[in-house]
């Protein structure tokens, strides 16, 4: 089973409705100073009737407060207070990282996957595929792949013996030209 993780800052339901069930909908929005609930509400629902995992970003403890399936820690929160929340058994926490040192504070914040960017998308976090194999055997943990994967390279992610995936672009839909 390939998980894919969508990184979404708005509600589109023509988008999210296009998901299988192995996509876990992760929505950050950095913009807001505080989060709209009736619309986190309103996502969940809408998730679990299609049978789609939701996370909040940068949240937990209004993810927990919502019954949300899991939380996602970006990398740059270094933030360990949600070690003392108590939450459901299926609850989840993810995190990102850039380096070895990101990826030792993850493993410290006990997330159960690390999304490792950048795997192909040439921006200032860039790895490419031999930093980012030798990355990922340095943790335990499970490592999925973040940045620039396209339908064109998604094949090339087993050579990394990686399948699972995170983006935004990869699930957004195409527009006619």
């Amino acid at each position: 089973m390939i998980n894919k993780y969508y990184f979404i800052d708005k509600f589109d339901i023509d988008n999210i409705s296009k998901q299988d069930k192995h996509t876990i909908i992760i929505y950050r929005n950095y913009n807001l100073v505080k989060q709209d609930e009736s619309l986190l509400i309103k996502i969940n629902k809408y998730c679990k009737k299609k049978s789609i995992k939701f996370y909040l970003s940068n949240n937990i403890k209004l993810a927990i407060k919502l019954n949300l399936d899991g939380s996602y820690i970006p990398s740059f929160n270094k933030n360990f207070t949600h070690l003392s929340y108590s939450y459901k058994k299926n609850f989840k926490i993810i995190g990102s990282a850039h380096n070895l040192k990101e990826i030792r504070i993850k493993e410290k914040q006990d997330v159960k996957e690390i999304v490792l960017s950048s795997l192909y998308k040439k921006n200032k976090n860039f790895l490419g595929i031999n930093r980012f194999k030798n990355l990922a055997k340095l943790s335990n943990k499970k490592v999925v792949a973040l940045g620039g994967i396209s339908h064109k390279n998604l094949k090339k992610l087993r050579l990394l013996s990686q399948l699972d995936f995170a983006g935004i672009s990869f699930f957004r839909k195409k527009k006619a030209p």
